[in-house]
């Protein structure tokens, strides 16, 4: 925090909670990208390198697998395949060689990507700043911390089920299904509503749920941050260092649970949406 010493708590805050923004249409407001397009840099960043590292490895480990006695990263990889896998046969009952590498994608992807919130909170963006000279440099390290993410691939998911939707029931009876269920051709525009409705929700409801639990995460680690930079500051907070080492401890081992499960429950709802989209009604 030597680096953040000089703001007050909320700028500590607004700082780590700051995205790298690049504006593509050259629109900022003092200082603030307002146009549509806006890149955050260090989403794509860390993200885009995380995936490249990971999923190279897996390939890696993949290329050297043996049929005899597994190494501990093979042994690793295939527990995690297959507990993937078995979760695509219970939910997913068609035929397609899209729907497993997909979801393992998902998983090992946004596990990674929630898992760098276990990284102290200023350890990675003092680093940074050290190595560019730039004390004031924003970078987010968690891309699920961002909204932009979280909604890009909740979208890619809906177009995937909208045209596996397509594909598999065809056009005609796909389109019967918007206008005649659940009540029948004769209400067929309240199910056309309800449908719409439905559809909408699930591409809103899905990133949001990923954003707000890892968004919540990242800012409760920086307030317990805070606590051990006003132990610092504070003759009469003695007590703060201990209690700044015991929350972070606990509330980092909670957090593992946090950021598997909402790894989990990303794969498998969009495993629901697939298989919803595949199955005929």
């Amino acid at each position: 925090m030597s680096a953040e010493g000089t703001l007050t708590t909320t700028g500590y805050i607004e700082h780590h909670l700051t995205n790298l923004a690049v504006c593509a249409d050259s629109s900022k407001v003092d200082g603030v990208c307002t146009g549509f397009w806006t890149f955050h840099l260090d989403t794509l960043l860390v993200s885009g390198i995380l995936g490249l590292v990971v999923f190279g490895l897996m390939a890696k480990l993949a290329s050297k697998a043996t049929s005899g006695i597994p190494s501990g990263g093979q042994n690793f990889v295939e527990m995690v395949v297959g507990l993937v896998d078995q979760q695509v046969r219970d939910t997913f009952h068609g035929k397609s060689a899209l729907v497993t590498p997909l979801a393992i994608t998902i998983f090992v992807w946004v596990f990674v990507m929630n898992a760098m919130d276990l990284i102290p909170v200023d350890f990675l963006p003092t680093a940074l700043q050290a190595a560019t000279g730039n004390h004031h440099l924003p970078f987010k390290f968690v891309p699920t911390t961002d909204p932009n993410l979280t909604f890009a691939m909740s979208i890619t998911v809906f177009f995937i089920a909208l045209f596996m939707g397509l594909k598999v029931k065809g056009f005609g009876h796909f389109m019967h299904e918007v206008f005649a269920v659940p009540f029948g051709l004769k209400l067929a525009p309240v199910n056309f509503l309800f449908r719409v409705v439905e559809e909408v929700a699930r591409p809103i409801s899905l990133p949001l749920r990923l954003f707000g639990n890892m968004y919540a995460g990242e800012l409760i680690f920086m307030l317990i941050a805070l606590m051990g930079g006003t132990a610092a500051m504070s003759l009469t907070g003695i007590l703060l260092p201990i209690g700044h080492i015991i929350a972070g401890s606990i509330w980092a081992i909670f957090h593992i649970l946090i950021v598997a499960l909402q790894a989990f429950i990303f794969m498998m709802l969009t495993l629901v949406y697939i298989g919803q989209a595949h199955d005929a009604h």
